[in-house]
């Protein structure tokens, strides 16, 4: 169950079902519940609390300082829920300060590469890909796709079931339900994401009039707000209306560019 070669401090809190590759290190002040298995070659450190059923693969390094000028080396904090899997050298550090915490949710899948910096809040299933950065202090909610090599802006915001297209990059919040493409672009909504979440074809015609209001409209995004607000009542909706009214580094946009119709003449983007 766990190899020789494991350097394994006498004060960590290893529950005794964890497997642990060679060479793999875990510090005094983690936890590292049931169930887990820990590969070859793995860093666990910081105050870090990992829960039931994780893995973790070769070259990981879990709980590692922030990368933040301000950090003057007090005692940070991780917490990562259950069931995630984290994939070779991928790089999850605790956050800035002792108040503070970076969060993983559980059911997440981080691909190979992939880095959560220092404060940032990660939700339930989602999936970051090979070589994505999330930079500190970026939320993201439940069920997001952010795929390979894309970058987040620190302070950005990534609403439940949105997705980012490989390659692109943010600096501003991502909505629910949307598409990301290039540098702070919304080519439409993730139609394939909501149904494969079970929303009906009523829940995403409806969210596709609002997106329309919200993005296509050339309405104020204040005005198409307080239109959305009296027009549209579904919950789904008002996960995306507040989510918009509550911005503070403003919205993805619409552009010309992402206006252009697509080869089979769809100018929402689906997304999958």
């Amino acid at each position: 169950m766990r190899h020789p070669t494991a350097i394994i401090h006498p004060d960590a809190r290893v529950h005794p079902s964890v497997e642990v590759g060679p060479y793999s290190v875990i510090d005094g002040r983690v936890t590292v519940g049931p169930g887990c298995r820990i590969g070859p070659h793995v860093y666990l450190t910081g105050i870090t609390t990992i829960g039931a059923h994780n893995q973790v693969h070769a070259g990981a390094v879990i709980g590692n300082a922030p990368q933040d000028l301000k950090y003057k080396g007090e005692p940070t904090s991780l917490r990562i829920g259950d069931r995630n899997t984290f994939r070779e050298n991928v790089t999850v550090n605790r956050s800035t300060r002792p108040e503070g915490l970076t969060v993983i949710g559980s059911n997440n899948l981080l691909m190979a590469g992939s880095h959560v910096a220092h404060d940032v809040i990660v939700g339930n299933e989602t999936i970051i890909a090979n070589g994505a950065l999330l930079a500190g202090h970026v939320e993201v909610g439940d069920r997001a796709v952010i795929s390979g090599n894309c970058c987040v802006h620190q302070f950005v915001r990534i609403g439940t079931l949105a997705m980012m297209q490989g390659g692109s990059a943010i600096s501003l919040d991502l909505p629910p339900y949307t598409v990301a493409s290039g540098i702070n672009e919304l080519s439409g909504l993730n139609t394939i994401g909501l149904r494969r979440a079970g929303l009906t074809s009523e829940q995403r015609l409806e969210l596709r009039r609002l997106f329309h209001l919200l993005f296509r409209s050339g309405k104020p995004i204040k005005e198409a707000i307080t239109q959305a607000r009296a027009e549209f009542k579904s919950a789904a909706a008002r996960v995306l209306i507040e989510f918009a009214a509550t911005t503070h580094r403003g919205l993805c946009a619409v552009t010309k560019r992402a206006q252009r119709p697509t080869a089979a003449g769809d100018t929402e983007g689906e997304a999958g």
